[in-house]
């Protein structure tokens, strides 16, 4: 049997000798380490990368688009994007497991692209974060007013606000159960949501005829090609915070059996949440109908929409109740993950000290406080403007953050493989090896930019309105933005536009790995032994 000792500094090579099936961590992760705490289990992982998505983009957003699009453009562009997300799913499986890091792709994009990509990854991110936490305040007030409007959306929002700050000042393990039974809930109120309106379609439902895909024969896309391409940020809203998984990574016990298992649920959860889900809402309800988010009337969800003119005011009541549920945990975990990515800059030295620490039972307090007071704060906006509004301009600017970061995401994992190659190491040396390389890295990849060109075409000739200035940087701005701090960390860094892949350290941020029988089986020698020092592999 061999042994291989990692020295504090994480010269020694181990990668070529790890065992590639059937490990378990080894505590101290070689450069990951931080005031984070493992409390998450594999259950938390898989629950959130469940339902830490379903929020406001598909429950209520999705019926801007169903209008702006029609029901095929909805139904297309939901699996266009899902399609995304699970090639962007494999590229954070094969580096969560090997690098589960407080900022996940922030600090792979500094490792295995460049600093400058990573400084402005992790600061449009964290803009991402707090964006989103105001938009998901915005959709409380939206949510809430199916039941009454006598409440000033100020109040609502405050409320809330400091719901959203309880759940996150509380310990990480609190966090991990909200998102848990929120997930639960969500995961298992889809079912209902499937069966009952294929029932309302059929003609089932207490009011209305047979509708089966009379929207679809009647109006598959109500404003044409552009219309479609209207849809597309929506949908990449909607499915925004599908890595979030990435972020738990680093304080869960064991990621070489969570995040596999998390990546391995992404299909169900894209085809029953979205594909199956827009579907439905495709032939129950009508395109034009004026309640939709967005229209005339009562701006409802369309699944609302659906059940109330079934005449199953009951389960409309029940659906706003779980689009509630759903919208605070969004922004509960947009806390979580602006709180993380602050963390990974500050590691990185691109953020100020503050933001590295946590206290004393692992929450990053700096990082919390100021994502929930810039994302609460900005969620005022809704008192002077009108919510559907608010929502197009914050989830056009959401989307466009997140086809950055997901871009990110499958560069860094391109990057990581062609620097393990180089350098000798093969793929069986992975504790975790994705099936999908590299042709889902490149689909990710490829989608991402393209999708940022359609998004400026969107922003100079958008759909049903004249261009002007004000729209287009009202809906483009964070790309501005984006290369704004790009080209000034570039300045500021002086290097090139990749690093040299033969010069990463593969090793320096990595968890290792040892054979589970003999970590158990060798608790009075070996375990005491890897206590003291960095780390231990055997084979």
């Amino acid at each position: 049997m061999a042994t291989y000792l990692v020295t504090d500094d994480s010269s020694a090579d181990m990668g070529k000798n790890a065992p590639a099936t059937g490990w378990t961590a080894v505590e101290g992760d070689y450069g990951a380490e931080s005031d984070l705490h493992r409390k998450l289990s594999t259950r938390h992982l898989t629950m959130i990368a469940l339902g830490s998505s379903i929020g406001m983009g598909l429950w209520l957003g999705s019926g801007t688009s169903l209008a702006n699009g029609g029901p095929a453009a909805i139904f297309i562009g939901y699996v266009l994007s899902g399609s995304m997300v699970w090639s962007v799913a494999h590229s954070i499986g094969e580096m969560a497991v090997l690098y589960p890091l407080p900022s996940a792709f922030v600090q792979w994009s500094s490792i295995f692209v460049s600093p400058a990509v990573g400084f402005t990854i992790g600061w449009a991110y964290w803009f991402n974060y707090w964006i989103t936490i105001a938009n998901e305040l915005q959709g409380v007030v939206t949510v809430l007013s199916f039941w009454t409007d006598k409440v000033p959306t100020a109040a609502w929002i405050s409320i809330f606000w400091v719901v959203i700050i309880l759940i996150n000042v509380w310990a990480v393990s609190f966090f991990g159960e909200v998102e848990v039974v929120s997930s639960l809930i969500k995961f298992s109120w889809i079912f209902v949501v499937i069966i009952s309106l294929i029932v309302v379609s059929a003609g089932g439902a207490p009011q209305g005829d047979p509708i089966g895909f009379r929207y679809w024969n009647a109006e598959p896309f109500t404003h044409g090609f552009k219309g479609f391409l209207s849809v597309l940020p929506t949908c990449i809203f909607a499915m925004s915070g599908s890595e979030y998984c990435a972020l738990v990574a680093t304080e869960t016990k064991n990621p070489r059996k969570a995040v596999p298992r998390a990546v391995g649920s992404i299909w169900l959860r894209l085809s029953l949440f979205y594909i199956v889900g827009s579907l439905m809402i495709t032939i129950t309800v009508d395109p034009h109908d004026a309640n939709l988010f967005g229209g005339s009337g009562v701006n409802g969800s369309p699944f609302v929409i659906a059940y109330r003119n079934a005449g199953l005011q009951p389960l409309a009541h029940i659906m706003n109740a779980i689009i509630f549920i759903s919208v605070i945990s969004s922004a509960s975990i947009q806390a979580y993950g602006g709180s993380r990515t602050l963390m990974g800059l500050a590691h990185l030295k691109m953020a100020p000290k503050v933001f590295a620490k946590a206290d004393s039972v692992g929450r990053p307090f700096a990082g919390l406080a100021i994502t929930l007071l810039v994302g609460g704060g900005l969620s005022y906006l809704n008192v002077s403007q009108k919510g559907s509004d608010v929502f197009t301009w914050f989830s056009n600017l959401v989307s466009l953050l997140t086809l950055f970061g997901w871009g990110s995401i499958c560069l860094s994992h391109l990057r990581m493989r062609y620097a393990w190659k180089l350098q000798g190491r093969a793929p069986s040396d992975l504790p975790w090896k994705s099936w999908t390389y590299p042709f889902a890295a490149v689909w990710g990849l490829f989608w991402c930019v393209l999708l940022i060109i359609i998004e400026f075409y969107l922003s100079v000739w958008p759909l049903g309105g004249d261009p002007t200035a004000e729209g287009f940087f009202a809906n483009y701005v964070s790309v501005v933005a984006v290369l704004v701090i790009f080209v000034g960390a570039q300045i500021y860094y002086r290097g090139p536009l990749w690093i040299d892949a033969a010069t990463i350290d593969l090793d320096r941020h990595r968890r290792f790995y040892v054979a589970q029988g003999e970590e158990e089986g060798e608790k009075s020698g070996v375990a005491k032994y890897v206590s003291k020092v960095v780390g231990v592999v055997t084979n």
